[in-house]
């Protein structure tokens, strides 16, 4: 780092000039959030049939006593031993997050094509609590933008994030939401994809603040690991509070 060195006075100056800006952009993200709650929702026609811990379960089960759902598109593939270290960058904040907006009348769950069994065993070996439940055999995920058949991607048919052609990956992460009516029916209010799930990496915002940023010189989120497979760092705080 090679940052300029100035005095109080000018680093004030340069603070509330950034200043300005910020606030800008926190009014234009209000306006887009507002636009955004206004989108037309899609009534969710097929009884897409789930299975979680406690059995079968369809969409509408996900909700609980809750008006809204989000679901996170964990990228884990039937027969795949690999674990999205993205992915899984996402989950670590989900189970703080939950609760508090669970409060707010909104439900989570994470959704993935593999096998139950696989869930489960990653879901225990990273310790999160949150629902996660297998949409193997059904259509969800192509549904919904993050799987694709292979005669798709062959083709040029496979298209994630409303424009990008997928040239390989049969599976890719995003998040849903969803809403229910007091009858029961199910609608797709909004999904996103891609950087959109940036928004739900709490981290990121702290790096953000940061002089390095997210330290990424080396490569797009290259520290990343699954928490379990980072090595302990050395203490070198040396202060009283430790």
């Amino acid at each position: 780092m090679s940052n300029q060195v100035v005095s109080r006075e000018e680093w004030l100056a340069a603070r509330k000039a950034l200043l300005a800006k910020e606030r800008a952009m926190t009014h234009a993200l209000d306006a887009l959030r507002a636009e955004r709650r206004q989108l037309p929702w899609v009534k969710v026609e097929k009884p897409y049939m789930l299975e979680g811990p406690g059995g079968r379960c369809t969409l509408l089960d996900l909700f609980g006593d809750r008006s809204q759902l989000a679901v996170y598109h964990f990228m884990l593939a039937p027969g795949s031993d690999h674990v999205c270290k993205g992915c899984s960058f996402i989950a670590d904040h989900i189970d703080a997050a939950r609760q508090h907006f669970e409060h707010a009348d909104l439900a989570f769950a994470a959704i993935s094509r593999a096998p139950l069994a696989r869930i489960e065993q990653v879901r225990q070996r990273l310790g999160w609590t949150f629902p996660w439940v297998s949409s193997h055999g059904t259509d969800f995920n192509f549904d919904f933008g993050v799987s694709f058949k292979k005669e798709d991607i062959a083709a040029g048919r496979a298209i994630y994030n409303y424009g990008t052609p997928i040239q390989n990956s049969e599976d890719m992460h995003g998040t849903s939401i969803f809403a229910r009516n007091e009858s029961g029916d199910v609608f797709h209010t909004y999904s996103t994809y891609h950087r959109g799930d940036e928004l739900l990496m709490g981290a990121f915002n702290w790096l953000d603040l940061a002089p390095k940023g997210r330290n990424e010189a080396d490569g797009v989120m290259n520290w990343v690991r699954l928490h379990d497979e980072y090595e302990p760092r050395p203490d070198r705080s040396g202060g009283c509070c430790g």
